[in-house]
């Protein structure tokens, strides 16, 4: 899948490489909200999670976002149960997701030159299953997820502890990001953010 904007690839001066997942390294945000859809549905809650502002949300933890839409919605959904309905969902509908080609091309350029993670607010057992539903498994160092984390984004944890596990400063670190959340998050970690623009089908 091709995105509808040139990105501007960092050259030179970085010594580590750090991918959000979903929407950067995949074209999963449209499989995402529909998993979304059909959970908050489960839960007679159906039409509460409006397309733009899942967007806009992207990169968060799943139990993060229930959270924000009882508060808002003045709901008493249970954020264990609808993330698990949501992550079902979501795995169902795997055959669907394909890479960016050009992020990905990118990552593979850096292969063995600079270390290189994912940092994603999905969890762990999501993240794998993508990147192996996608063929990406081998070609990252490091796979940091909200499970490693305290705070999901746009809080700086997730970016600080894969820096960490690749064993480079923050600050000598490219992050690449498509959403607010994530931008935030990879800039309070001190890190230079390549913006992946979305694919043209979102526009």
């Amino acid at each position: 899948m091709a995105t509808e904007d040139r990105i501007a690839f960092p050259t030179g001066d970085f010594e580590g490489l750090i991918f959000d997942l979903d929407g950067t390294l995949v074209d999963s945000m449209p499989a995402h909200f529909a998993a979304w859809c059909t959970a908050l549905a489960t839960f007679k809650a159906g039409g509460v999670f409006q397309e733009d502002v899942f967007y806009a949300m992207g990169g968060r933890p799943t139990h993060d976002i229930v959270i924000d839409l009882n508060d808002q919605y003045g709901l008493h959904l249970d954020p264990v149960a609808v993330s698990a309905a949501k992550r079902e969902a979501f795995l169902r509908s795997l055959g669907e997701i394909v890479i960016y080609e050009e992020v990905v091309e990118y990552a593979q350029s850096q292969r063995g030159k600079v270390p290189m993670a994912v940092a994603t607010g999905g969890t762990r057992i999501v993240a794998e299953k993508t990147l192996q539903a996608v063929g990406l498994s081998d070609l990252f160092d490091e796979v940091v997820t909200s499970d490693d984390v305290a705070n999901g984004k746009p809080a700086p944890d997730i970016y600080l502890e894969a820096a960490k596990r690749i064993d480079v400063a923050p600050e000598r670190c490219v992050a690449f990001e498509d959403a607010q959340p994530g931008v935030l998050s990879a800039r309070a970690a001190g890190m230079r953010v390549v913006l992946v623009p979305g694919p043209v089908h979102l526009v």
